[in-house]
């Protein structure tokens, strides 16, 4: 499938969101991972897919200020590989520039494919600069220990220290659905700054994940969210990693953080945590849920000891009560969100 957002609203319309600039390196990214999630969507075979989009400012009939330049990115389940071309200002006509543009396009197609690529003819002004983020690489050294955590931001890019993300959604994301953007939505509204995606990598109790698993988490996230995989199992550990930070949690999973079988099975250990909990400076958000009885559980109902309850701030049913279930939404062979 192919797609021209040529437009300032067709190039918003197709990202979801408007972008900080629409010709740079970013700008290609985010396109190359929305084209990518799209190609998910539309694949019922397990075939290998990718995202490859370019944008660009060339030659025109009026002189141009500026570098003439284009970006491209190559987004597919293992990596992001972005090139930054410029052109020798002058040294082509409009159709000129096209046509290296597209070669280099077509030879990062090419390079996804295994085909050998077309060969450039370069002009002495020319220069080519290549990055590729390895999503599998952050992976291997999460799982051998090596780092506790790596988050992938939106447009690819790769970080395992130096951040500290405000607010943080944890889930498994099996699938990423409607549910969960539109509570990030609600808790960034009411917090007053973005909300981070975080996948435990080991779940306090699940399973730890495969490798292969963790990539196709990661890839719904492609050039929408900024996603954080941890070795963090608790969220004690995910306070240690993130200080200061806001968890936005359903009403379960509140339930089970005050369930003393994750600290030692004694009410020592949940109070010993939430002290933690209290110093590191973190908290919860909790967003309420129906059962199936069709009553409202919200954080009213949970059972916090005494000295805690300034851990968990409810959010008000009006404002969220969108009930999605992963399991049923599995059963039903749907991807979730796009």
């Amino acid at each position: 499938e192919a797609v021209v957002p040529y437009s300032y609203t067709a190039f918003n319309d197709f990202l979801g969101y408007v972008p900080p600039k629409y010709v740079d390196a970013q700008a290609a990214n985010f396109l190359a991972g929305r084209a990518f999630t799209r190609a998910r969507q539309l694949e019922n075979e397990g075939r290998p897919v990718l995202g490859l989009a370019c944008t660009a400012t060339i030659a025109t009939n009026r002189p141009k200020k500026g570098e003439h330049r284009a970006y491209m990115a190559l987004w597919q389940l293992e990596s992001v590989t972005c090139v930054n071309l410029y052109l020798d200002k002058g040294a082509r006509d409009r159709a000129g520039e096209e046509a290296v543009v597209s070669q280099m396009l077509l030879n990062l197609l090419a390079q996804a494919c295994g085909v050998v690529p077309v060969p450039i003819v370069w002009k002495e002004g020319d220069r080519v600069e290549t990055a590729v983020y390895e999503f599998t690489t952050a992976i291997d050294q999460l799982l051998n220990r090596e780092i506790s955590f790596f988050g992938v931001y939106a447009d690819g890019r790769i970080r395992d220290n130096g951040v500290n993300p405000r607010v943080v959604l944890s889930g498994s994301f099996n699938p990423l659905h409607d549910g969960h953007i539109a509570l990030a939505q609600v808790a960034e509204e009411l917090i007053g700054h973005p909300v981070a995606f975080e996948l435990p990598a080991i779940n306090a109790d699940k399973p730890p994940l495969p490798h292969a698993v963790i990539l196709d988490r990661l890839a719904q996230f492609a050039g929408r969210y900024p996603i954080y995989v941890t070795s963090a199992p608790t969220f004690l550990e995910k306070a240690r990693l993130f200080p200061g930070t806001t968890f936005v949690v359903g009403y379960d999973t509140a339930v089970r953080i005050l369930q003393p079988r994750f600290y030692n099975d004694t009410l020592e250990g949940l109070h010993a945590a939430l002290a933690e909990l209290t110093e590191l400076g973190c908290d919860f958000l909790v967003a309420g849920r129906i059962d199936h009885h069709g009553f409202f559980h919200s954080c009213h109902d949970l059972s916090i000891p005494a000295g805690y309850t300034h851990l968990f701030k409810g959010i008000p049913a009006n404002k969220f009560r969108l009930d999605i279930s992963s399991t049923d939404l599995r059963k039903a062979g749907k991807k979730g969100s796009r």
